[in-house]
């Protein structure tokens, strides 16, 4: 598998994502800075990570959506290679539209930090096919905007056509139906606030993130 994790200024996961991936998949990653404007080519994944690109100003993700290499990550989606967003990653989906809905305060208006419980609401993604009918995993949270939210409209249509694909056993800050990760509709493109790159081993007390990144490494 070829991978590249996009590197904005402010990520502080974008070399978390890459020993991840790595030591999940043995495959090597290649690091591409926000201001490129192509992509390696061949790549089987795209990952944009947490951190607080720009320092969040204006809105979380809002600045890096508008980065030069935004434009080679659409096109790749657009021409299906699997892109996961993770935490500040998934904000930044949201905000350059390649995921609906948006990410709000946290609703106790705390940064959360703390291993998360999720339910896999949906195991036949590319992203989950791996837990073979594994209900629940375990994940680290770590954000103060990861408050899931879509109007009533975007809800219906996104939990109608599976795209909700994570779920808070026990929301922590307040997202709209519990949700903790979704897909676009066609499959390939995955928001999720809590972090697979800080659960990959069990010396991190849990190792289920690393399954999510194998899944798209058997999909590839």
């Amino acid at each position: 598998m070829s991978a590249a994790v996009i590197v904005f200024p402010g990520s502080n996961c974008d070399r978390d994502c890459k020993v991840a991936i790595e030591r999940s998949t043995n495959e090597r990653v290649e690091m591409v800075w926000h201001q490129e404007t192509e992509l390696p080519s061949g790549l089987d994944l795209i990952v944009l990570p947490g951190g607080f690109s720009y320092g969040d100003y204006l809105r979380c993700g809002a600045m890096a959506a508008q980065s030069p290499i935004m434009q080679a990550v659409k096109k790749a989606a657009d021409d299906g290679v699997a892109v996961v967003g993770i935490c500040n990653g998934f904000q930044i989906l949201c905000e350059a539209g390649m995921l609906p809905g948006a990410l709000l305060r946290n609703a106790g208006l705390k940064y959360v930090c703390k291993p998360i419980s999720l339910e896999v609401t949906n195991g036949q993604t590319r992203f989950t096919a791996g837990y073979q009918g594994q209900r629940e995993v375990v994940m680290t949270q770590g954000n103060g905007d990861g408050n899931y939210f879509a109007d009533t409209e975007t809800l219906a249509r996104i939990e109608g056509e599976g795209q909700v694909v994570f779920r808070y056993v026990d929301n922590p800050n307040g997202s709209v139906a519990n949700i903790a990760g979704i897909q676009n509709a066609r499959g390939n493109v995955l928001g999720m606030m809590p972090h697979p790159d800080r659960a990959f081993e069990a010396e991190l007390g849990s190792a289920d993130g690393a399954t999510l990144f194998r899944s798209i490494y058997a999909a590839a």
